[in-house]
């Protein structure tokens, strides 16, 4: 089944023929190589001839003599079409070593747009980001929206939660999606496992496997792999916890793994770097200054959450807070915890520099827990969106100029940032 990544297909088509080489990041088997294909299709579509369309993907063996980025490079140059752009699809590019070397060459040619994907972030940071400086765009992906898995799940369910963003209910059967989205996973190929738990847990298990090992262990060359792994289980444990590395380190040594500060910082680090979780710093609202300790972690997919952790699942609460980061994060928002006193916030958002507010809580129907969700954001004096985002049936509600959401009805509607 292939999914129709709409939002990430379109900011890519923003940036056609654009002396900008195309970055695609985000965790393995999250639909980077689909994506690439799909604009491949595109640009087909409108008239590009497949002789203008070169698509290398470095896993595959067949293409292991081009790991070398000088071969990689005359091989490229050797099979461009004369007289228009060449289109460049080069697929989990970090197993080309000096990559960085060739893609900056082939950048400065007029005839070649190029794009390139890659499954860690630490790249960009190095070579690359040096040689290329102001000369590349970045697109993280993630695993499957909660709109966009209702839309591979059957075309008709993708309609009625669309067409739900207005309605005063949450449509029938989007609960249950949800709760498949959350037990079976948000990775794309999931939805071909028959909703086989056994299956799925299986595929990801070779996901973590294939991350932990490749984009991790021999990156860092770590020896403690059992360490390791405790520790990943321990930042899917705690999501939404504010924490600290040095309580992780205390944690850490009461399981019976002598780590300190500084190595649960290089191993946060490389696990950031492969998009398995995602740090969230703390941010003072009234002076916008980003505080040094204590952050908060996300995962990149509720279904890995499950196969790692079983019964945690019941932790709905940080589970949906888990969600909502993810999806502003799609939205295209850069997004903080946010702290007023000794109030917190879960999270600021911002876009285009605006900054916006979001409470997220189960249920609200409590008085006491609505009073308690309203409180952080009544206190913050700029008139920025506020709102409360929960799973209660409750749609449209004002209260305060705070606006109260139903999950469900946010997530299925539209706000990709385009």
């Amino acid at each position: 089944m292939e999914v129709q990544r709409s939002a990430y297909l379109k900011r890519l088509i923003g940036f056609k023929d654009k002396d900008l080489i195309k970055v695609v990041v985000g965790i393995r088997r999250c639909g980077k190589s689909t994506l690439l294909k799909l604009y491949a299709d595109y640009l087909r579509s409108t008239g590009v001839e497949n002789s203008r369309i070169q698509f290398i993907n470095f896993e595959d063996f067949n293409n292991a003599e081009l790991t070398d980025y000088k071969v990689l490079h005359e091989h490229i140059l050797s099979r461009l079409a004369p007289g228009g752009m060449n289109y460049i699809f080069l697929d989990e590019i970090q197993l080309v070593k000096d990559f960085e070397k060739a893609a900056n060459s082939l950048r400065l040619r007029e005839n070649i747009d190029l794009y390139i994907t890659g499954s860690n972030a630490y790249f960009l940071s190095g070579e690359l980001a040096t040689l290329l400086a102001g000369r590349y765009v970045t697109i993280e992906m993630t695993p499957l929206s909660f709109s966009e898995y209702c839309a591979a799940v059957t075309a008709s369910a993708a309609v009625s939660t669309r067409a739900s963003a207005e309605s005063p209910s949450v449509p029938e059967g989007t609960l249950k999606l949800y709760d498949q989205y959350l037990r079976y996973s948000s990775f794309p190929y999931t939805l071909e496992l028959d909703n086989d738990i056994e299956k799925v847990h299986q595929y990801l298990a070779a996901i973590i496997d294939t991350i932990v090992l490749k984009d991790v262990v021999q990156r860092k060359q770590i020896s403690a792999v059992a360490a390791l792994e405790r520790l990943m289980k321990f930042i899917f444990s705690n999501i939404g916890f504010i924490t600290s590395t040095k309580k992780i380190s205390d944690t850490m040594k009461s399981f019976g793994f002598n780590i300190g500060v500084q190595t649960v910082e290089n191993y946060l680090s490389a696990l950031e770097d492969s998009f398995i979780i995602h740090k969230v710093s703390r941010l003072d609202v009234n002076g916008r200054e980003y505080l040094k300790a204590n952050d908060k972690y996300y995962v990149a997919d509720i279904g890995m959450r499950y196969y790692l952790l079983g019964d945690k699942m019941k932790d709905y609460g940080v589970i949906l807070e888990n969600i909502v980061y993810l999806e502003l994060r799609r939205r295209g928002y850069k997004v903080h915890v946010g702290r007023l006193g000794d109030l917190e916030i879960d999270f600021i958002a911002f876009k285009a520099g605006i900054p916006e507010y979001y409470q997220v809580a189960l249920s609200v129907l409590d008085d006491a827990t609505r009073e308690r969700e309203l409180r952080p954001l009544e206190k913050i004096r700029d008139n920025h969106g506020k709102y409360i985002i929960t799973m209660d049936q409750v749609f449209g509600g004002n209260d305060r100029g705070i606006i109260t959401v139903n999950a469900l009805r946010w997530l299925v509607s539209s706000g990709y940032s385009q």
